[in-house]
């Protein structure tokens, strides 16, 4: 059967129209970039870092396959954040090289711009599922409670909102995520299933900051997400947890002619507000 074309489409020129050119020579400069930060965020923790804007980012899976939480503010204000919805109708519901991660109204801008992906040949699997979805979110403590019974306090919710306390953000800032490295899909019953990361040692994912960014990510807890973690075979998955890399990087300033930061919508924000006149009578 034939797929129904994409709701949202790219124009010549226009705001999905993306110079390829550019982002590909961006995410190839392994000569042409210098390393300004590089930290390791251990199992189970998470940690948040700025990114300054025409800088790369980069996630590193430094020992083995891990599933990371990936949440995304502008760092000057963080009202404006990561819209994961918007992004699955502009972008994929899994997102790879080229694709862009938006922001959320009033602003609706790219914030980043995907540069590198080892993972982008892994396509379609026979079961359905792809990777870097945008179609779940974050493990938080309620849901465990719901379904487990138990409190455990190193979901990603929770490990993202202890990483943003010392910028001054709190729990009510953490937003739906980017699952990276993880492996998802819709099943035949049309629900959500997540299956073994299928990342490797030095795989990685890469983005250009398009603007100011703050960053924040969460080793899942549950780890490659090959051990369950709810349901009758659930148990600890800590055996198959692993810590990840972050580096970020600064290309050289040829590498950047003529690219500006993003910038917000033009929209005049005035919502019906002033009254039309809509014909007599």
């Amino acid at each position: 059967m034939k797929a129904t074309a994409a709701a949202y489409q790219a124009s010549p020129g226009g705001a999905l129209d993306l110079d390829r050119d550019f982002y590909r020579k961006i995410g190839e400069s392994r000569g042409k970039r210098e390393l300004v930060d590089s930290f390791v965020i251990p199992i189970r923790s998470g940690r948040a870092w700025e990114v300054p804007a025409g800088h790369l980012c980069r996630i590193v899976t430094i020992e083995g396959a891990q599933v990371a939480d990936l949440n995304i503010w502008n760092r000057h204000d963080p009202r404006e954040r990561m819209w994961a919805a918007r992004t699955r109708q502009l972008q994929a519901a899994h997102v790879s090289t080229f694709d862009r991660l938006w922001s959320t109204l009033p602003f609706m801008r790219p914030l980043v711009t995907i540069t590198g992906d080892s993972l982008a040949d892994y396509g379609l699997d026979d079961e359905g599922g792809r990777v870097h979805d945008l179609l779940g979110t974050r493990c938080d403590p309620y849901v465990n409670r719901m379904l487990s019974g138990e409190d455990f306090d190193y979901h990603c919710h929770s490990n993202l909102t202890r990483a943003v306390l010392p910028y001054g953000l709190t729990e009510f800032d953490v937003h739906d995520v980017l699952n990276v490295f993880q492996c998802t899909g819709l099943n035949d019953e049309d629900r959500y299933f997540m299956k073994r990361c299928p990342a490797q040692k030095g795989d990685y994912f890469e983005f250009f900051a398009e603007t100011d960014l703050l960053c924040a990510l969460s080793t899942c807890p549950g780890g490659d997400l090959s051990v369950p973690m709810w349901g009758p075979d659930a148990r600890d998955p800590i055996d198959v947890c692993h810590p990840l890399g972050i580096e970020v990087y600064r290309p050289d300033s040829e590498l950047l002619a003529g690219w500006q930061p993003a910038q917000r919508a033009e929209y005049a924000n005035v919502h019906g507000l002033r009254a039309q006149q809509w014909g007599e009578g």
